[in-house]
């Protein structure tokens, strides 16, 4: 092991969206070549010769090569590394770092200027020191599905943001209809602010004088066409939106037209979102049966785990075989927690770390509230318990405890390649 370390070449790269640059270290920290490079086909090609060029003077037997995980303008040079044939003569190792880990190292040279070769510098003295403790890129086979899940997840935030967005605009408009409370809400035709019922009253009137002078009766008729006389008494509903109309704030009358045409955006927004959504939901479906059927038959038969939760954590771990274990896995995703200790003093309060795959995160805590929506006894009395221990943020705190340790049911399918079975603790017992 000593002797492959004294023959590894240490290489640091310092991406952006142009051109890169790359400095090269042996194991005593000498540098052995600094080069600039074009961020395109013909720009791998040159630091690949380097590379080789540099292995061959030095004697090198191993590579290792870290490069900080800006947006993407890493991927298709971490891809070129990783796939060349002649750098898999040197066993080279490609890695793609969390940019906060090594900016937090470099921070360490306090004498060092800002420029892209001292950063290129810190990231090879960074790997050169063992600092790197995350997985090495593992090929881009699953680049493809992971595409289509994280611009599912684009679509789902823009969503929410459109939603959040066009609630100012509805209050504005018509105020009493954001706290129209009845008893029986599952037969309330305003409790769903981007219901049919909902939106058609927002957009056919023109304002909330309109609705509270209308007779009952039009709004009976009016409330039946567009609920699909769904409502038990459409009538009380028609009386419970006129009285709101009456309650509600009243505006200038010009302000009413162009207040009217930014909801119609927003609600035209909100459609298209929800079908481009319900497209890519099939895109992905399709795409995860071709890549990894068994993987995806282990986690479907979870109860609670649909097509998108499923894909969606294959997606972002890959082959399982990458991970050792599972507390591996989990550090991946960010679920791991840093102990606070001084002296005899040890902190009750510890803050998860968060610097693993947010996208892994985000679809593990989907599927906690999935499986919890599903009723599934043990994650819902676990998620409960560790809410009702929590004495602030106990929504976060249980769905992130609940996520960890769903992780070892995860790990445990996918390593093994069998499906859930239901009795407690049979599967993470494997574990």
């Amino acid at each position: 092991m000593k002797k492959q370390l004294l023959s590894t070449l240490f290489i640091g790269i310092d991406v952006s969206l142009r051109a890169h640059h790359a400095v090269i270290l042996d194991f005593f920290g000498n540098q052995l070549a600094s080069v600039s490079f074009n961020n395109n086909l013909s720009g791998a090609s040159l630091i690949t010769s380097e590379i080789l060029r540099t292995a061959v003077s030095s004697k090198a037997t191993h590579v290792v090569t870290a490069m900080e995980a800006t947006s993407f303008y890493s991927f298709h040079l971490c891809n070129y590394l990783f796939q060349s044939p002649e750098l898999a003569a040197l066993n080279i190792k490609v890695y793609c770092l969390n940019p906060k880990v090594t900016s937090a190292y470099q921070n360490t040279f306090v004498d060092m200027d800002k420029t892209d070769p001292n950063d290129a510098y810190g990231i090879a003295d960074f790997a050169r020191t063992g600092k790197i403790t995350s997985e090495p890129f593992n090929g881009s086979a699953f680049v493809a599905l992971q595409r289509l899940t994280r611009v599912r997840l684009h679509l789902v935030e823009s969503l929410a943001r459109e939603k959040s967005y066009i609630l100012t605009n509805i209050f504005i408009k018509f105020s009493e209809l954001a706290v129209l409370n009845p008893r029986d809400k599952e037969d309330n035709p305003f409790s769903n602010r981007f219901g049919a019922t909902s939106v058609a009253v927002l957009t056919d009137y023109l304002s909330p004088d309109e609705i509270a002078y209308a007779p009952v009766e039009e709004l009976i008729d009016f409330l039946c066409e567009k609920g699909k006389s769904r409502f038990s008494d459409p009538e009380a509903k028609a009386k419970l939106l006129q009285r709101a109309a009456r309650d509600s704030y009243r505006l200038d009358k010009a302000q009413y037209e162009p207040l009217n045409a930014a909801i119609a955006a927003s609600f035209n927004c909100i459609k298209s979102f929800e079908k481009e959504i319900k497209t890519i939901d099939s895109a992905i479906e399709k795409a995860v049966k071709g890549l990894s059927s068994n993987g995806y038959q282990c986690l479907l038969s979870i109860p609670g785990f649909g097509p998108v939760i499923s894909a969606g954590i294959i997606a972002e771990i890959g082959f399982i075989d990458r991970f050792k274990s599972e507390e591996k896995l989990a550090k991946f995703a960010g679920l791991t927690w840093r102990k606070k200790q001084s002296g005899r003093l040890t902190s009750d309060i510890t803050y998860m770390t968060k610097s693993g795959n947010k996208y892994l995160r985000y679809y593990l805590g989907e599927a906690v509230m999935s499986l919890i929506k599903n009723h599934n006894p043990e994650y819902t009395a676990f998620y409960h318990k560790k809410r009702n221990e929590a004495t602030r943020f106990q929504h976060k705190r249980a769905l992130a405890l609940t996520s960890r340790k769903l992780v070892r049911l995860i790990y445990a399918l996918l390593r093994n390649n069998q499906l859930y079975i239901s009795t407690r603790g049979a599967v993470e017992a494997t574990t």
